[in-house]
């Protein structure tokens, strides 16, 4: 960290903060609290020493660099304290993240990747409880394979299989489809958002957080994982 004090009749507590961040202008040199303290009542005395006898600094002034001197390291010792409760975060998400490889999740999306001679499973969520839901399912080029009423169901979280056949029964082949769901409460529209659900085969670190591959369903970040099944 960097601390350039050349005048401390023009130096603020921003001009202090700024250049403890290295916000200066200049190349960062390691600097602690205590150096600049010393450099801080160092520059103060001189100060003091050559203060015009007819016209004396006020004890005002003095007070107020004191104070914003004790501001500054308040600040510093804050930003300490957060920086390690960040990094324990980091650390806790982290193995969290790679506690949940082979596990199923749930995130916002509406893909149903169908595999051979296997179910496809998705959810949704809803913002009220429903009287009826409709689940519609399509193939890639958008036309409806599937239509299925999920009954009521209650506010929150929901689910539902498919067993990968049409309306009339017939299997359909593997690869990727969509859902949508659709929910009323006495006629009315109940607030429904389609989630997806995939299995969790790595996790990586980015520098924006961990991110989560889920195979077909591509990747997602750890903080948008609605709930771990």
């Amino acid at each position: 960290m960097a601390t350039s004090v050349t005048d401390t009749k023009s130096n603020t507590a921003a001009d202090i903060f700024s250049a403890i961040n290295g916000n200066s202008g200049k190349k960062a040199t390691t600097s602690t609290t205590a150096d600049m303290e010393n450099r801080f009542l160092t520059l103060l005395m001189t100060q003091i020493k050559n203060q015009d006898p007819l016209n004396p600094m006020d004890n005002a002034a003095v007070t107020t660099q004191l104070a914003q001197l004790n501001t500054v390291n308040g600040i510093e010792k804050l930003n300490a304290t957060l920086s390690q409760l960040l990094s324990g975060y980091n650390e806790a998400q982290g193995l969290q993240a790679a506690g949940i490889i082979g596990k199923n999740v749930m995130v916002a999306g509406n893909s149903l990747p169908l595999a051979a001679g296997k179910s496809a499973f998705g959810g949704a969520s809803l913002a009220a409880a429903a009287d009826k839901v409709t689940l519609t399912i399509k193939d890639a080029s958008g036309k409806i394979v599937q239509s299925k009423e999920l009954g009521a169901q209650e506010a929150g979280i929901m689910y539902f299989s498919w067993d990968g056949k049409d309306d009339a029964g017939n299997a359909m082949k593997e690869g990727n489809y969509t859902f949508s769901i659709a929910a009323t409460a006495g006629g009315k529209k109940i607030d429904a958002t389609a989630m997806e659900i995939g299995t969790v085969s790595a996790v990586t670190r980015s520098k924006d957080g961990f991110i989560l591959d889920l195979g077909s369903l591509g990747d997602v970040a750890f903080k948008d994982v609605q709930q771990i099944l």
